[in-house]
């Protein structure tokens, strides 16, 4: 006898972003009837308009500053110019290559129903798109989070770039303000600084990269000045903006005295928020401003609709939300649930040099009154600073008074690279020692991780 479904699908997913993707494939190819949809493009975030695009053309500026530099080398590079729209053309080619972007066709071949628009529950098991009732026995919540526009006066008055909106720029402007010097800002400050504009990078905290060791934003602000040009204005609360003529003003206050700044184009990077707007309250589904409540096993207060990524208000990663998307396929369908890992989930930041992190900081260390043993070995000591005649970096370690990892910081070329043996090491419990008694190839930039795990070890 057929058996008679209840519902049209097992599952919606609700944006097709990380976080809601890799549920749906996973529950697809499982069998299960899926549906996804998704109100803006196909693939969300990551393929279409940050990770992807945003690193292709961080690519290109980073060939470009080194071939600036390389007369040192002997390389004759003062013809060496650049063409923006082939620049762009680039980065659209990274995209379409990912094949994550736009990608309608793909959950369509898998077996899943898409559809585009606006999802809003308007019961427990139902929700409507586009005046079309869909129903599911159960639901992933993965909508993600917006850039947040600060209360700033008159910004609503005056055009801006987002990170997002900036990739679409003709080209780079002459000058430009970046309000918000996390890693957002500070890979935009970094990416249109190489290209020439005049940047001014703005924010309220003592440092930029704030959420990073005090380290880190020091050695990446004297980067930034010295070798890009870039005007690093900390302890800065922006009063306002206004529009001047074909320019824009931004009046700031730095430390009780105000000062104006007037540039070309002015960027908001300062934060991120949840997307909530979904009519959960019909679904009674328990929210805030900073996203959906979730228990460990990602099921909201309704304990058929999960969610996950940046839409819970966690650590926002494209790495984290498809674990957590992956442990909602797991927990969907089966009784037995798990709970998603983050221990060794690396935070890396495409600046030049990069930055990496794992585990915990040294802040966070301080929070909680730990005992610890740290420390930073430089880039300079190792022998492939001097090939690459590059010094502006380290490697820093922390361990527990047992001589455990438990966190770790890299500012070096290819640090993105460098940190996974870090969170290899804290996520398996390794000692300082076990690290340095591992071999590391001579004249690798791995050396400097050999280097600072002997000092601890010793």
């Amino acid at each position: 006898m057929a058996t008679k479904h209840t519902f049209d699908y097992d599952l919606i997913v609700i944006g097709s972003g990380a976080g809601g993707s890799a549920a749906a494939t996973i529950a697809a190819r499982d069998g299960k009837r899926v549906a996804i949809v998704e109100n803006d493009t196909f693939g969300g975030e990551s393929p279409n308009w940050s990770d992807v695009p945003t690193k292709a053309l961080i690519h290109v500026a980073r060939l470009y500053d080194e071939a600036r530099h390389a007369s040192r080398f002997g390389l004759r590079t003062s013809t060496l110019g650049y063409n923006y729209p082939s620049i762009r053309a680039w980065k659209e080619q990274a995209v379409k290559r990912t094949g994550a972007a736009n990608n309608r066709r793909y959950y369509e071949n898998n077996g899943i129903s898409a559809f585009h628009g606006t999802a809003r529950f308007i019961s427990p098991h139902e929700i409507t798109v586009n005046r079309r009732h869909l129903s599911a026995s159960n639901f992933l919540i993965a909508t993600g989070s917006s850039w947040m526009v600060p209360k700033i006066q008159g910004l609503t008055e005056i055009d801006y770039f987002t990170p997002r909106t900036i990739l679409e720029a003709i080209r780079p402007p002459k000058s430009l303000a970046v309000i918000g010097a996390g890693s957002h800002g500070v890979e935009i400050a970094n990416l249109m600084a190489t290209f020439g504009t005049k940047v001014h990078l703005i924010d309220k905290a003592s440092r930029i990269l704030p959420n990073f060791d005090k380290e880190v934003g020091e050695l990446i602000e004297k980067n930034l000045t010295d070798r890009k040009g870039v005007s690093v204005l900390t302890h800065s609360r922006v009063l306002s903006v206004s529009k001047e003529g074909i320019s824009k003003r931004v009046l700031i206050d730095r430390g009780g005295s105000e000062r104006s700044i007037k540039v070309d184009e002015i960027l908001i990077a300062t934060g991120r928020r949840a997307n909530v707007d979904l009519g959960l309250e019909n679904a009674s589904v328990a929210y805030t401003a900073d996203g959906i409540k979730v228990s460990d096993t990602l099921q909201t207060s309704n304990r058929h609709i999960y969610a996950a990524g940046d839409v819970i208000g966690r650590v926002k990663t494209t790495h984290t939300a498809l674990l957590e998307s992956r442990v909602v396929a797991h927990n969907v369908f089966n009784r037995t649930k798990v709970t998603p890992d983050y221990t060794a989930t690396p935070n890396i930041v495409f600046a030049y040099p990069e930055i990496a992190h794992v585990g915990w900081s040294e802040d966070d260390c301080r929070r909680r009154d730990l005992n610890i043993n740290k420390t930073i070995a430089p880039l300079s000591i190792i022998a492939r600073s001097n090939t690459a005649d590059y010094r502006d970096g380290f490697v820093k370690l922390i361990t527990d008074k047992k001589g455990i990892i438990i966190g770790g910081t890299v500012v070096s070329p290819h640090a993105g690279e460098m940190i996974h043996e870090i969170g290899l090491a804290i996520k398996h419990g390794l000692s300082a020692k076990d690290l340095a008694d591992t071999p590391h190839a001579f004249l690798s930039w791995s050396e400097a991780v050999r280097v600072a795990a002997s000092r601890l070890s010793a």
